[in-house]
């Protein structure tokens, strides 16, 4: 018998074996890309639309979409599309992203049959009611009446308008927004948007060859939405840093939120940068953590990352300090990021760090799901399963002068958006 009072061997990762898709296309041309995997009955099929014809004027037109695509079509109404799925024991979800709108089906396998022309049917079908379309926007009026009483809502809500402006990534929504979506305008969004040559399906679990069949049969053909559509594209420049200060006299906390844009997946120093990030505020043994938190008491939590975008990458920081502190926690983290540009991470510290991401990378693929969005995150950047190589490589190799020089480049206080919303 196994003698739990023996602690088991340590050993370091040093490599991952991920199931990688088969690449297929339907009759139509759309790719798809499958994991199968598991033993369980159950798959997961995305429909990947990657965001279209931003405009400006319109900013609310793809999440409204999103949001309505399922709520009526030409022949079943948003109760019966619920009733069918939920019939078989299936699940659609909606996800808008700021580079991919995503409608998700998971099912069991032996019922794609039945369910997929559910999905063909929202896919090509909807009419978004306007009844629908008046209940969504008095729901999302009360809700952002609501967010914008709260700091870390309004903090997370400049701090992207500062860094991105007027674009689909900083675009700053009001109550007006909401009053002005058109259902006409839902319509063409929509016929642009949702069509195969803007279509990417990745397939997830107990998936056979017989169920690309079905899959081909119900969206291999022609489909009805064919309107004109350009793929969105930004360009961002780094500005000098600057500070918003948005004051509530009455608030008991205040939400600190800063960062500045940085570089994405496709950019080599990006696994470095999740490094140096890691040791900053990427986990709940990070310095900001056993600062502010631990030693200070400043905060119930605080943390740093690198968001990865299509057209830009950006790092930030975020938290909520007691409104009396908040100068003094401000003080503490540029502290902490000079330490890291001026000082070597102690061989203790970042071994444990190491430890801690090739540990956390390895327990994220727990099953064929998690396999496939691994794969989603190099297949939208553009890149190949040797970024995980890499990955892992320098997770081991890098040293604590490699991180040193990572900080000087990519971390630096005088280049940071820094939002304040309470009292400061």
């Amino acid at each position: 018998m196994l003698n739990r009072t023996i602690a088991p061997a340590f050993r370091q990762v040093n490599e991952i074996n991920f199931i990688k898709p088969t690449a297929n296309n339907l009759a139509n041309g759309i790719p798809v890309y499958t994991i199968n995997a598991g033993e369980t009955e159950l798959v997961r099929v995305e429909f990947i639309f990657a965001n279209v014809n931003w405009d400006l004027s319109k900013p609310l037109q793809a999440v409204a979409v999103n949001s309505l695509i399922n709520n009526g079509t030409l022949n079943l109404t948003a109760k019966e599309i619920a009733e069918k799925v939920d019939y078989y024991g299936a699940f659609l979800q909606t996800d808008y992203s700021a580079d991919h709108t995503t409608i998700t089906l998971y099912s069991l396998t032996k019922h794609l049959s039945s369910v997929l022309p559910i999905v063909w049917s929202i896919l090509n079908e909807s009419i978004f009611p306007q009844q629908e379309l008046d209940i969504y926007k008095q729901n999302q009026k009360q809700k952002l009446q609501v967010s914008l009483q709260k700091n870390d809502y309004l903090a997370r809500k400049h701090f992207a308008h500062a860094i991105f402006g007027n674009t689909a990534y900083g675009s700053d929504i009001n109550l007006a927004d909401y009053d002005h979506l058109l259902q006409q305008d839902l319509l063409a969004h929509y016929k642009a948007a949702f069509q195969p040559k803007n279509c990417t399906i990745v397939v997830a679990g107990k998936f056979l060859e017989q169920d690309f069949k079905i899959l081909d049969t119900v969206f291999g053909s022609s489909w009805q939405n064919q309107a004109s559509f350009t793929k969105n594209e930004f360009v961002f420049t780094a500005h000098k840093s600057r500070e918003i200060y948005i004051e509530k006299p009455e608030a008991l906390q205040s939400a600190i939120r800063m960062g500045n844009l940085s570089i994405n997946r496709s950019h080599q120093d990006f696994p470095s940068l999740q490094i140096l990030n890691c040791v900053f505020g990427g986990y709940f043994g990070s310095r900001l953590m056993n600062n502010i938190r631990e030693d200070k008491g400043y905060t119930y939590g605080i943390g740093s990352g690198i968001a990865s975008l299509k057209h830009a990458g950006y790092f930030f920081l975020a938290t909520e300090v007691g409104a009396d502190v908040c100068e003094k926690a401000l003080i503490e983290i540029e502290k902490e990021i000079n330490l890291l540009r001026t000082d070597l991470i102690a061989d203790e510290e970042l071994d444990l760090v190491k430890n801690y991401m090739l540990g956390s990378l390895l327990g994220s693929l727990e099953n064929a799901f998690s396999h496939a969005d691994k794969f989603k995150n190099i297949y939208f950047a553009g890149l190949d399963y040797n970024y995980y190589d890499n990955y892992i490589a320098t997770v081991k190799n890098i040293t604590a002068e490699q991180l040193k020089v990572i900080a000087n480049q990519y971390l630096d206080w005088n280049a940071m958006t820094r939002v304040v919303v309470g009292k400061k």
